[in-house]
């Protein structure tokens, strides 16, 4: 069995449905990551090497994060979030545009996203479990933000006051 995978607006960014999941009487199995799978989908041979889930309560929103060298495969595990990615590579034929997905529990959708572009989620439901895979190891200092309510980026949220941490409410204009 393959996995779906999909091009978005972003150069580079492409959504992935897991083609794996198994139903009945006592809940649901879903394969998140195969590595034969995922190669034979996409061609690309990412080697991952962390795993990090954030656990958020309703209207708050993490990000718009990115550095520069490191891959993520992003999806939620439970709830709903409203993912929004913008490219912030100078040299992309798509630099300073976003887009905007919605990821749930249901529909297993997950998100490849590479170096150099911001990522967020915006929690819709209480608790929602955001989960990543990297395939470089965090490191602290070697991150940007961007401002969320960046004008000149003009992002639709479905949300007006969303709950930040003080980095992305401090975050940075992008110039």
């Amino acid at each position: 069995m393959s996995l779906k995978v999909e091009n978005t607006k972003i150069e580079g960014v492409k959504v992935i449905t897991p083609l794996h999941k198994f139903e009945d009487h006592r809940g649901t199995y879903l394969e998140i990551f195969d590595q034969k799978r995922f190669f034979e989908a996409t061609g690309q041979e990412i080697k991952f090497v962390q795993d990090d889930v954030s656990i958020s309560r309703k209207n708050v929103l993490r990000g718009l994060h990115g550095d520069w060298k490191t891959t993520k495969l992003v999806t939620v595990l439970k709830g709903a979030g409203y993912a929004v990615l913008v490219d912030n590579r100078p040299e992309s034929p798509t630099y300073r545009k976003w887009q905007a997905f919605l990821l749930n529990d249901e529909t297993n959708k997950q998100l490849l996203i590479p170096p150099g572009i911001g990522n967020s989620v915006l929690a819709l439901e209480d608790k929602i479990v955001y989960f990543y895979k990297q395939d470089t190891h965090f490191e602290d200092g070697h991150q940007f933000t961007l401002r969320w309510d960046d004008p000149e980026l003009n992002i639709w949220w479905c949300i007006k006051n969303p709950i930040l941490s003080e980095r992305d409410a401090a975050g940075r204009y992008v110039k």
